[in-house]
């Protein structure tokens, strides 16, 4: 498959998806979402692919939504060109409009365009196959939607996995984090937006294993391959077979809430101030002065 912001290619039963833009930190785009969705859905039906592993070029796996231009432009309205539809409702200009402090704030248009966010990538949790991510580097904010969507998650002992938008500007849209860890524990994470190593996580139940970053890579291959050894038909039943408990559990229900709690985070008398500093002094800043008393200076774009 020809992509433009993923590398994607299988062999010996095993689809690999790279998301592959690590001058931005693999930062979320309309087009990277679409693509990932895309992806799934080839690799899903392609019959000599038994599961998928979840990979990020560069120094990390995702710094979450790629944010930078949006947050600083979108008080003025200054936008420049986006891989998104004219007139959809990832359109940044339509976002402009319904962000704009003077103007009536349109709920169900925010939620238009982060639904469709969540849907793609619930793409890796409602894929047939199962699905490895590996995580190096950093994986925060919106990058978590993808780790946690996945089946398993192996991870670096010196990453950090976390979602400091919990404080300001952002609720977790796939909202995964109390299915993961249990409520009390997702609770400690999202009343302050801390992140956890490699280490803490596995501790907490969110990742299955926590390697030193150069045994990474060996640990994730040989797990796909024992994976690959089972017939795609026992993969499949036995990842539906477990998903049905999540579902009777409520998840959709709490995916609408989460993803109508991220638009009201950034029309709140915080949310607004948070991006109009954003607009003011840039969002690395505004990112820095929000994380700097919780000692973590802000770990990735968001």
């Amino acid at each position: 498959m020809e992509m433009e912001t993923l590398i994607v290619d299988s062999g010996e039963g095993i689809g690999r998806i790279t998301l592959n833009r690590p001058e931005r930190g693999n930062g979320l785009t309309p087009q990277l979402i679409s693509e990932l969705a895309e992806a799934v859905e080839q690799l899903d039906l392609d019959p000599e692919v038994r599961l998928l592993v979840l990979s990020g070029n560069g120094s990390g796996f995702c710094g979450g939504y790629d944010l930078v231009a949006s947050a600083e432009k979108m008080l003025d309205g200054e936008f420049g060109s986006d891989d998104a539809p004219e007139g959809s409702p990832l359109d940044p200009r339509v976002q402009a409009a319904n962000h704009d402090p003077d103007r009536t704030w349109d709920p169900m248009v925010d939620y238009a365009g982060m639904s469709r966010n969540v849907r793609a990538f619930m793409s890796l949790f409602h894929c047939t196959k199962p699905v490895i991510c590996k995580v190096h580097g950093f994986c925060v904010a919106g990058g978590t939607d993808l780790a946690l969507c996945s089946d398993l998650l192996v991870i670096a002992d010196d990453a950090k996995i976390g979602y400091p938008p919990a404080r300001v500007w952002g609720s977790p849209t796939t909202s995964l984090w109390a299915y993961r860890l249990g409520a009390q524990q997702a609770k400690r994470l999202l009343f302050t937006g801390d992140s956890l190593n490699g280490r803490e996580a596995v501790e907490k139940g969110l990742a299955i294993e926590s390697l030193p970053p150069e045994e990474l890579d060996q640990a994730v291959e040989e797990l796909a391959a024992r994976i690959a050894m089972l017939p795609l038909n026992q993969l499949q039943m036995m990842k539906l077979l477990v998903n049905q408990s999540l579902y009777a559990q409520g998840l959709h229900q709490t995916q609408l809430i989460g993803t109508v709690f991220d638009g009201i985070t950034r029309h709140t008398p915080e949310g607004y101030s948070f991006q109009q500093r954003a607009a003011e002094a840039g969002f690395k800043q505004a990112v820095r002065e929000r994380d700097e008393p919780f000692g973590d200076f802000g770990l990735k774009d968001e």
